[in-house]
This record gives structure tokens, C-alpha cells and sequence, in this order.
């Protein structure tokens, strides 16, 4: 049989040639299994998102570092929200002969400070970073509410209670309000109502103790034991502040990108026009009292009254956001809001006065109190990111803050009332209302629905 040899070549041939496919596809698998092991390593030494299941949700830990949240608020925007007596004090005593718009310049600045460096606290707490710039900040805000009470020029008050006091605020605001995110997501709207609250608070303590203390002590000694105050309370958020995301290390302070999206352009608008108009009414209602002939002892008291209402209005606006959404609730708050603005100049009793600033209070306060969790939801899939998204939103109301109580003081002083002060800040508030509309509708595809 001459061809069995042959056939025999032929077939250890075959069986080589498969041998070597064999070792070469298990060679191939092997540089694949390491591959992928490598991946899987690195992958490992990153630091992941966090994601939704890991958020507690609850739990001791968790509602300190809200109680810490919410007395860092009374510090920061609860002495910022204080203005209006300060702005009434200036223009009738220490700096009479300035107008009501060059006084109104330092509380706008104060205020507009007091979010735009949260962009920059924002990045800082996504990449871990919290106590020693809280702690810093922290000791600044104390320090230069003390220099206040030794002021005695404009420049001096422009500089210690405008610009120092503000950018001291604006990083103790940051975390403080970009925190919750890390410890909460079905609980957010009510754990971010608590944490607003501590500003509300702020805005009664405040206005009452320096009305109370500068007949008795003076105003230098009144700004030093509001500086006490303010060391007390920042001594809690210094203490039960923590982090519970990994650090995420990201690009830039700002994300410009973002706002190619148009639910992050929309809302951008949102917050911009809200705080053009939503500051007026508690810049100058206390000297719009006084001016359609209110004492100015009960007029102090309104700044005091419009805190509480808001205090309740944040309180109750949380609970509302966690079951039908946070813009469902702002949307009718705001629009009652700008009503209460049209009205309030042509406000001329004490009880109308009384009235105007409950109201407005408990409507503004609503708003106040969720406008950033939108901002959470934008992007709800990157909740590291949440400090410099709440920061990129905060530097774009910081610019509405700043804005809105100067232009309202220059329409007064151009039109010698309050009607057109009203108006303008009224349809500044209603214009906000509108795109928030707009960004549920782009968010969500429809008008209706939670969001």
C-alpha cells in the first residue's frame, strides 16, 4: 500500500499544524486573561464614582454632618441675609451721606461673595479636600466681623464686611451646601430644607442682637459679640463636616462644557434671574417702611419677621421636593413671589408691612432653600462632581446678587419710590420662574412629571 506512508506524513502534518493552533489561541487567551487582569487592576487603584446604593441615606453620622451644614449656614448666609439692618443702620447713622445704592454695593458684594469662591471650595471638597480651608475660612469670617466694628469709612465697610466677609462665607457656603449629596439621595430635599434652615435662623439672631446691642454696648462691641456668635456656631460644622465620596480628580475649575446642554443653559438662567430679583424686597424693606412712615423700631423687625417666614417656607419646601420635585415646587413659590413684589411698595401700614414680609419671606425661602438640588439631578450619574457643579451654579447667582439690590437702589433714586423698584424685581422673579419651566420640560421631555 504506497500511499499509506504518504497519507500517514500528511496526517502527522495535520496534527502538528492543530497542536500549534491550539498553543498559539492559548497563548492568545492568556495575553488576553492578563490584559483584562491589568485593566481590572488599575481600574481598582482608581477612584470610582460613588454610586447611588453606597449613599447611607440616613444614619447619625450622616444628620450631624447636616446639623454641622446647617450652623455653617447661619454663619455664612444667615449673617449675610442680615443685611437689610446693617444697610438701614449705615444709610441713617455711620454713612448717612452716602446714597442707598453706594451702601447697597457692600451687602450685594457680600452677598455675591459669599457663592462665587464656592466654585472653588466645590473643587476642593470633590478632590477630598475640607477641614483645613473650612477651618481657615472659618477663623477669617470671625476675624473680619470683629475689624467691622472698628470701621468708620465706606472703603473700610466696602472692604472688611463686602469683600473679606464675603469670600470668607463663600467657602465655608461650598461645602456646606455641596455635602449633602455624599450622605443622601432619596432623603436629599428634606436633609438640604434642614441644612437651609440654619441661614433663616441666622437671619432673625442677627438683625435682632445688633438692633438690641448698639444702644447698650456701641456698634464696635455689638460686631464683637456677633463674632462671638459666629465662633460658636462655626465650631460645630468644623467638628462634624465630613466627606463620603472618593476623590475624584477632574479638569478646571469650570465646566464649560456643561452649558452646551440645554437643561444646564436654561437653569443657568434660572438662578441668574432669580437672584437679580429675589434679594430686593429684604434689601430695602426695611427703609421702604420708614419711608411711607413706619418707626424705625418696627420697621427693624420686618428684616426679623421675613427670616422667620422663610425659616418655615425652607423647612416644609423640603418635604415637598422629595415627593413631587424640586422645580414642581418653586415654580408656584416663585410665581407667588413676584406678586408679592409688584405689591409690596404700595404697602403704607404697619400691618400690610407685616404681612408683605411673611409672605414674601415663606415664598422666597422656598426657592432659596432647593434651587440647588436641580443642580444635583443635572447629571445625577457623576455625584462626585456635585462640588463644582454646585459652585459652577452658585458663581452664576453670585452674579445676580451682585446685580440686583444696586440697580434697585439706582431706580429709586431715580424715581424717588419704590413702584418701579417693585416692578422691575418682580418681572426679574417671574422671568426665573419661566425657565425653570423650561428645564423640566427640557430634562424630562414633558411638562408634567417629577423633577
Amino acid at each position: 500500500m504506497p500511499s499509506y506512508p504518504q497519507n500517514r506524513a500528511q496526517a502527522q502534518t495535520a496534527v502538528h499544524d492543530n497542536v500549534e493552533d491550539v498553543e498559539m489561541d492559548n497563548r492568545s487567551k492568556s495575553k488576553k486573561g492578563d490584559v483584562r487582569i491589568q485593566e481590572k487592576e488599575a481600574s481598582s487603584n482608581e477612584s470610582p464614582a460613588m454610586t447611588i446604593a453606597e449613599v447611607p441615606d440616613g444614619g447619625l453620622k450622616a444628620w450631624l454632618v447636616v446639623a454641622g451644614s446647617m450652623f455653617a449656614m447661619i454663619s455664612s448666609f444667615g449673617y449675610i441675609y442680615s443685611w437689610g439692618v446693617f444697610q438701614s443702620y449705615y444709610q441713617q447713622v455711620l454713612l448717612k451721606d452716602n446714597n442707598a445704592s453706594d451702601i447697597a454695593w457692600i451687602g450685594s458684594i457680600q452677598n455675591a461673595l459669599g457663592m462665587m469662591p464656592t466654585v472653588f471650595a466645590g473643587r476642593l471638597l470633590d478632590k477630598g479636600i475640607l477641614k483645613i480651608p473650612f477651618f481657615i475660612s472659618s477663623v477669617i469670617l470671625v476675624g473680619a466681623t470683629v475689624l467691622v466694628g472698628q470701621c468708620t469709612k465706606y472703603w473700610h465697610f466696602l472692604l472688611c464686611q463686602g469683600i473679606v466677609s464675603g469670600l470668607a462665607s463663600g467657602m465655608i457656603v461650598g461645602p456646606a451646601m455641596s455635602i449633602i449629596p455624599h450622605w443622601f439621595e432619596q432623603k436629599r430635599g428634606k436633609a438640604t430644607a434642614f441644612m437651609a434652615v440654619g441661614s433663616a435662623l441666622g437671619g432673625i439672631i442677627f438683625p435682632i442682637a445688633v438692633r438690641k446691642l448698639i444702644p447698650i454696648v456701641g456698634f464696635p462691641w455689638t460686631m464683637r459679640i456677633i463674632a462671638l456668635i459666629l465662633l460658636c456656631c462655626l465650631v460645630i460644622p468644623n467638628l462634624t463636616l465630613a466627606t463620603h465620596l472618593s476623590p475624584k480628580p477632574h479638569s478646571g475649575l469650570f465646566d464649560f462644557a456643561s452649558f452646551k446642554k440645554p437643561p444646564f443653559a436654561a437653569y443657568g438662567l434660572t438662578v441668574l434671574f432669580a437672584f437679580i430679583g429675589v434679594d430686593t424686597v429684604l434689601t430695602y424693606i426695611d427703609i421702604s417702611a420708614v419711608s411711607a412712615g413706619l418707626s424705625s423700631d418696627m420697621s427693624f423687625y420686618l428684616v426679623s419677621i421675613a427670616n422667620a417666614g422663610s425659616g418655615v417656607g425652607r423647612f416644609i419646601s423640603g418635604f415637598l421636593t422629595d415627593r413631587y420635585g424640586a422645580i414642581t415646587t418653586m415654580v408656584p413659590m416663585t410665581v407667588f413671589a413676584s406678586v408679592i413684589t409688584y405689591i409690596w411698595p404700595f404697602a403704607k401700614s404697619e400691618a400690610g408691612f407685616v404681612v408683605i414680609a411673611a409672605l414674601y419671606g415663606f415664598l422666597g425661602g422656598a426657592y432659596i432653600s432647593v434651587f440647588s438640588v436641580p443642580v444635583f439631578m443635572l447629571d445625577d450619574s457623576d455625584t462626585a462632581d456635585v462640588g463644582r457643579r454646585v459652585g459652577m451654579f452658585l458663581c452664576i447667582a453670585s452674579l445676580g446678587a451682585l446685580c440686583g439690590p444696586p440697580i434697585s437702589g439706582a431706580i429709586n433714586k431715580a424715581s424717588g419710590g419704590f413702584e418701579d423698584v417693585g416692578f422691575y424685581a418682580g418681572t426679574m422673579t417671574l422671568v426665573a420662574s419661566l425657565f425653570m419651566v423650561l428645564t423640566k420640560r427640557l430634562v424630562l421631555g414633558t411638562w408634567l412629571g417629577k423633577y
